[in-house]
């Protein structure tokens, strides 16, 4: 009788106080499809989404226009962001990846250049850096220096480390570059698939290669990136 009780008890609290569902329902693709069609200068657009702001792992799609119309390339790909989710505020040091839409640019790597690629690509040496010290004229730039990166910099990556055998830039924060609002934010190689990054997007080897190996230049790629329910306010 006792535990009647209770369970009742219980379903009356839930009937009050209903309990709020915290994973995000899956973005309206119709919508989506309006919004791409004004982008009237990108054909490649990869849609990065997590199911809420301190996630750190989310879905990838890739759509691409083929003769007018949006078609899926790739989807439901897995990948890991930032250690302390996505920001619509990024700073330096937080841990967080940039919420918005930004041009993919060059790809790069540890490796010689893949077959079939259709965007720039170099291939990284131990003297390739990416500066992310706020306090430097170089932040946010690749930099290729053969003396002590100690001596000039507080702060850099190096472009030879092995999540970067394939990656791919984000240009985030490089036009005008704002000291401290972040810098060096790729696609990259995950460490695994239960980890996370400090800002950038990482993923499987096999789907990072195919991407980059989809991508072309003269379609003009984006990347948007946000939470499922927000999506459609990143095209505003």
């Amino acid at each position: 009788m006792r535990k009647i009780s209770l369970l009742l008890l219980c379903l009356m609290f839930i009937s009050i106080f209903p309990f709020k569902s915290f994973a995000a329902s899956p973005f309206d693709e119709k919508k989506l499809l309006e919004k791409l069609n004004k982008l009237k200068k990108n054909e490649q657009v990869i849609i990065v989404t997590t199911d809420y702001a301190k996630a750190r792992n989310g879905k990838l799609v890739f759509y691409q226009k083929e003769k007018g119309k949006w078609k899926k390339v790739f989807s439901n790909i897995d990948v890991i962001v930032g250690k302390n989710g996505i920001t619509e505020n990024k700073k330096e040091g937080d841990g967080k990846t940039p919420v918005g839409i930004y041009p993919l640019g060059t790809a790069f790597g540890s490796t010689k250049k893949p077959s079939g690629i259709k965007i720039p690509y170099r291939q990284t040496t131990k003297y390739d850096y990416w500066i992310d010290d706020p306090s430097s004229k170089d932040y946010n730039k690749w930099i290729h220096y053969r003396g002590n990166p100690k001596t000039r910099w507080k702060s850099f990556e190096r472009l030879n480390h092995p999540l970067y055998k394939y990656a791919v830039v984000i240009r985030y924060n490089d036009n005008p570059i704002v000291k401290g609002k972040g810098s060096a934010i790729f696609l990259h190689i995950w460490s695994r698939p239960s980890g996370y990054t400090l800002g950038c997007v990482a993923m499987s080897e096999k789907n990072l290669l195919k991407i980059i190996q989809t991508l072309d230049s003269k379609k003009n790629p984006v990347i948007v990136i946000n939470e499922k329910r927000k999506l459609l306010e990143t095209f505003r």
